[in-house]
């Protein structure tokens, strides 16, 4: 028996365990809490912690999964005195049970919400500069149009894991890493640009190809250990060009500020620099080579996706940002 074929099997048991709340409800039931708290033990990475989360004794979650096992037939948690790991048949499953508790969700939802207005918070993580420039006035209009949602709003250029920290939705432009765990939908592409300040190209001169950056002050998104480089592309065809300047920042705001002043040439997305393109205060540089485009993304957990809240937000950017 292969392992797809027994994680089918195991899918459907999970099914049927939905499937017979109405007509069975105690057996039914005692499955469903088992379903829920071996999901919750991975997650929490333990029996005690899952307990905690659960509100209830380690030796009742530990019932539970045991009986889980055993109706089962097989193991998916390896125990040890340190810490507690899914099996390959465990990890399978849990995937599964994720589906089975989002569609259990959706039914709750549909019952319970209907049509009424979405309510209650939501914690949405965002880049700082793109946060504070344009996420922000979206927000406030979204809030506007329904006045029973709560936002706390997060700004920060870190990596942030939404999951173990408990985020609703998460916005990144950057594609985040596939996660069976994590509904990923792009939003909009924007587009980069290189520039730098009339002044510094009248004193250094306009580089016309790629090979010229290499004489020039480049101001670089990152940090002062890390070698840098900027990918540029033409015909599909990609190029690094390892760049080296005065100054670097995990922050695009600054690096604008900086080369503004005419401190080098920055590579940064249009929409930090579109107003010093406006007023003259930055010039675009055409090179033979040009930068790639970053894409905004939007992710959320999967059992959010059923979540009028999530849901009229995800659209709600779709439609604001579909044009950045």
């Amino acid at each position: 028996m292969t392992i797809v074929y027994f994680v089918d099997i195991l899918y459907l048991f999970g099914r049927q365990c939905i499937n017979h709340l109405i007509v069975k409800e105690t057996d039914s039931m005692d499955k469903f809490a088992a379903i829920n708290a071996f999901v919750q033990v991975v997650e929490a990475n333990g029996f005690a912690a899952a307990a905690r989360d659960m509100g209830v004794s380690r030796s009742a979650v530990n019932k539970l999964v045991i009986a889980l096992e055993t109706e089962l037939g097989v193991r998916l948690l390896q125990r040890s005195t340190r810490r507690v790991t899914s099996t390959t048949m465990g990890e399978a499953f849990y995937e599964r049970c994720l589906s089975i508790l989002a569609d259990l969700e959706e039914a709750e939802l549909a019952v319970s919400q209907g049509q009424a207005e979405p309510v209650g918070p939501l914690r949405i993580n965002a880049p700082m500069t793109f946060g504070t420039m344009h996420l922000g006035p979206v927000l406030a209009e979204f809030m506007a149009q329904y006045p029973g949602v709560q936002v706390q709003l997060t700004l920060e250029d870190r990596f942030v894991d939404p999951l173990a920290e408990g985020f609703d939705l998460t916005v990144r432009i950057a594609k985040p890493d596939p996660s069976p765990r994590l509904v990923v939908q792009e939003l909009a592409t924007l587009p980069r640009l290189l520039c730098a300040a009339p002044s510094y190209l009248e004193r250094y001169g306009i580089p016309r190809i790629v090979q010229d950056l290499s004489g020039h002050s480049c101001l670089a998104y990152g940090e002062l250990a890390n070698r840098h480089g900027w990918i540029l592309e033409k015909d599909d065809e990609e190029i690094n060009v390892t760049i080296s300047g005065a100054m670097c920042s995990n922050n695009g705001e600054v690096l604008r500020d900086a080369a503004v002043q005419g401190l080098g040439i920055v590579l940064l997305p249009r929409f930090i620099v579109k107003a010093n393109l406006d007023n003259h205060t930055l010039q675009e540089i055409d090179l033979d080579y040009q930068p790639q485009p970053l894409s905004l993304w939007v992710m959320y957990p999967i059992n959010r996706h059923l979540s009028t809240k999530v849901k009229l937000l995800t659209a709600f950017l779709q439609k604001r940002f579909g044009k950045v």
